[in-house]
């Protein structure tokens, strides 16, 4: 797990600068706080933040250089089957002089080409370049679990691991993308690749291949899809063969990402999901897990944290458990922070608990497993079962998900930041018609999985451990196991208030009185039911010179979010004044 940059000239355009690149790894030291190196060739730089996790010695060190093959690679992730495929490879002759996974990726590139992406079994995002060719290749996992965004820059691009890295060299067109703005404000936040809120960058959609030709055309190429459709044997197979199925493949994926050189613990919130994966590793035979758990302060006589089922689950296995208790004070103190960790703009509560727990995590340990993804594999989120009987799964999905309505959006945001259409149904109604995928409720799961998933959950891990060095893992998303559910009738994860086949799984391994709890989140009630010193500081940021010169919104309606912060909420029960005040406080804090 690392952080990677890099810029590449076309053809005489001009020749990549190291000085330029070390302040981009500068800018990602955080995510690789235990090595850093920058390799210029001509008109290519790479440059790489190193965490080390597997292989610990400097034989593993970035960017990589093979002179033998003519490859260079700088590579962010892991992929949990190296040792597989580093057999495969050491058989058809090819000799390894680290014992990691980045050569892994160099030797299969060279041996197997772009295929090899096929055969890794992991998180990754990586640049590679071929001496003969001259070409560049960028490639991201199947879940775009590792980030990977581009700018483009007179006669050339830059890439890097995180968006801030890109802005440190200036020559970036930082005005607002409007359609991004719309999908931002209308979905959650979710902002569908390869828009960023920036006009001047975008990021490579996960499960792709981009090809980039030493004049600068470049040629994408779609890897990996999963497919929703079902034959006749999988329509008719019982509910507890699928039980059974998803059970035996979900410990598959948690063994998988026990690979490492250092301990592995879990983020243990007390829902079935990360304590699910608690017990297959105690299953496992791992003894004194390390497991952490966090809280906050209660408000509007909201509660503030889960540890009753945490603490069930780290008794149950006798776990080295930490729980992690957050007063108000520390909270508003270091929200500026969590803000400023975000390559993009992020508005659910979760943020700050991440970034906070990984704090944390990250004195006493390098990788953790997380339970993000099992929700929008396996069906758990409550505006799949109304989906199930609908005539319109676009529009059905829309009134139960989206923040605002296109005409609601227009009495919210200036009208220079209106975007000419409905962008963001738009998008909605064609992901649906899509082939792949019939039922409406499977329609629903493959753009939640596909979409929301990378550029919210997925993405929120991502930045909040790693702006501690901290490496997460999510096992629900092994691409196996996703191929898997996405074959499962609808009605098998709709069963027993949603996620059913995963539920009934969990009860062979951890307690039931974890299973059939209420669900739960990371809660954050102070960021929900804004007041006091989080008022203060919302309004401090809409007000600001700043904020007017910029004009995104209408001032009655901030005004009316002042006067009334809780009367304005979305339909999935978030702050439409934290959804605001956290756009224009990210852009503040990227110097936007």
């Amino acid at each position: 797990m690392c952080g990677i940059c890099g810029e590449l000239f076309f053809d005489g355009a001009g020749e990549a600068s190291a000085s330029r690149i070390e302040r981009m790894a500068d800018c990602l030291r955080p995510r690789g706080p235990d090595g850093s190196g920058v390799i210029v060739r001509g008109p290519v730089g790479f440059g790489h933040r190193r965490l080390k996790i597997i292989d610990l010695t400097e034989h593993a060190a970035q960017p990589f250089v093979d002179t033998e093959l003519g490859l260079t690679l700088a590579f962010n992730g892991c992929i949990y089957n190296y040792q597989a495929l580093r057999g495969e490879l050491e058989a058809q002759g090819y000799r390894f002089s680290s014992h990691g996974d980045t050569e892994v990726i160099v030797k299969a590139w060279h041996a197997w080409g772009p295929k090899a992406v096929e055969r890794f079994h992991g998180m990754f995002a990586f640049a590679i370049h071929d001496r003969e060719t001259r070409r560049v290749a960028f490639v991201r996992d199947r879940f775009g679990i590792k980030p990977l965004y581009f700018a483009e820059i007179p006669g050339g691009l830059r890439f890097a691991s995180t968006l801030p890295a890109l802005l440190v060299n200036g020559d970036i067109d930082t005005s607002i993308d409007r359609v991004a703005l719309h999908h931002y404000m209308s979905w959650h936040a979710v902002v569908p690749p390869p828009r960023t809120m920036l006009a001047g960058v975008r990021k490579l959609p996960p499960a792709t291949i981009r090809i980039v030709e030493p004049d600068g055309r470049t040629t994408d190429t779609t890897y990996w899809a999963p497919d929703f459709t079902r034959d006749a044997k999988d329509a008719a197979r019982p509910f507890g063969e699928w039980r059974d199925m998803v059970l035996e493949s979900l410990r598959t994926a948690v063994r998988r990402r026990m690979v490492a050189d250092v301990p592995v613990g879990v983020l243990l919130s007390g829902g079935v999901d990360s304590s699910l994966i608690v017990g297959l590793l105690a299953d496992e035979g791992q003894h004194g897990l390390a497991t952490y758990s966090i809280g906050f302060e209660e408000a509007n006589g909201e509660k503030g944290d889960e540890f009753h089922y945490s603490d069930l689950i780290a008794r149950h296995y006798d776990t080295n458990h930490h729980k992690i208790f957050i007063p108000s004070s520390e909270m508003l103190e270091n929200l500026p922070n969590a803000i400023h960790a975000m390559s993009e703009p992020m508005v659910s509560y979760d943020n700050i608990g991440f970034f906070l727990l990984s704090r944390e995590v990250a004195k006493s340990i390098k990788v953790v497993q997380s339970g993000q993804g099992a929700d929008e594999v396996f069906g758990g989120y409550h505006w799949y079962p109304p989906l199930a009987a609908s005539n319109d799964a676009a529009g059905d999905y829309a009134t139960a998900f989206f923040d605002r309505s296109h005409a609601k959006l227009a009495t919210h945001l200036a009208p220079e930041h209106l975007a000419d259409r409905d962008e963001s149904l738009a998008f909605l109604v064609d992901h649906f018609a899509r082939p792949g995928a019939d039922d409406p409720v499977d329609k629903a799961l493959r753009l939640d999985t596909n979409v929301m998933l990378v550029d919210d959950p997925v993405k929120r891990v991502d930045n909040m451990t790693m702006a501690w060095g901290l490496e997460a893992r999510v096992p629900f998303l092994d691409h196996e196991l996703v191929e898997l559910a996405a074959r499962i009738p609808a009605e098998h994860k709709l069963a027993h208030g949603g996620k059913g086949v995963l539920k009934e799984a969990a009860r062979r391994v951890i307690p039931a009185d974890v299973i059939d709890r209420p669900k739960g989140y990371f809660p954050v009630p102070a960021l929900k039911y804004i007041d006091g010193p989080y008022l203060e500081m919302v309004r401090d940021a809409l007000t600001s010179e700043r904020a007017r010169a910029r004009g995104l919104f209408r001032r009655d309606y901030l005004d009316s979010l002042f006067d009334a912060p809780t009367e304005h909420i979305t339909p999935l029960r978030g702050s439409e004044l934290w959804q605001v005040a956290l756009l224009e406080m990210w852009l503040q804090s990227q110097g936007v």
